[in-house]
């Protein structure tokens, strides 16, 4: 069933071809010159991969322009969600501060304290310095922050914080 048998190849070319002389010593000649020829054509193709391997080539790779587009359209409907969600965030905090709405507020925890951090934000740029007080200066300044502690208690129990 097998008329021939496979070698391990010599990597010197001249012991390779004697190599293959002394194995087809027997076949006809247009046969041992085909076998001289494949293995020739053999090693200058690895020769040629070796050098290709050690050069740096650029690989060009194919781009996919529909998933290019497919995912800029996204991101572009993605920004315009986010653009309309805090526009809309904007809104609603304004309405909260005017009191639009009346008493009772369905707001999330986080927001309200975004809130409220940014009215004391406000209330400590309008701090106001004098330069000398009395006792009655005193007792003026304790009345106003007894009326804003009161007015943050109401506040805080007018807003209903939910999670």
């Amino acid at each position: 069933k097998q008329w021939y048998q496979r070698r391990v190849a010599i990597t010197a070319g001249e012991k390779a071809l004697e190599l293959i002389d002394k194995h087809l010593i027997y076949w006809p000649q247009f046969t041992v010159h085909k076998c001289k020829q494949r293995y020739t054509k053999i090693v200058q193709y690895l020769i040629r991969m070796r050098k290709l391997r050690k050069k740096n080539v650029k690989k060009l790779v194919s781009r996919d322009l529909k998933m290019e587009k497919r995912e800029s359209r996204r991101e572009a409907k993605a920004l315009s969600a986010a653009q309309l969600d805090q526009s809309i965030e904007k809104e609603l905090l304004e309405r909260l501060k005017k009191g639009t709405y009346g008493d009772i507020y369905n707001i999330h925890k986080d927001v309200f304290e975004k809130l409220v951090d940014e009215e004391e934000e406000e209330e400590e740029g309008e701090s106001e310095y004098v330069e000398d007080f009395d006792e009655s200066d005193l007792e003026d300044i304790e009345d106003y922050e007894m009326e804003m502690e009161m007015e943050t208690a109401g506040a805080k129990k007018r807003v209903k914080i939910t999670e």
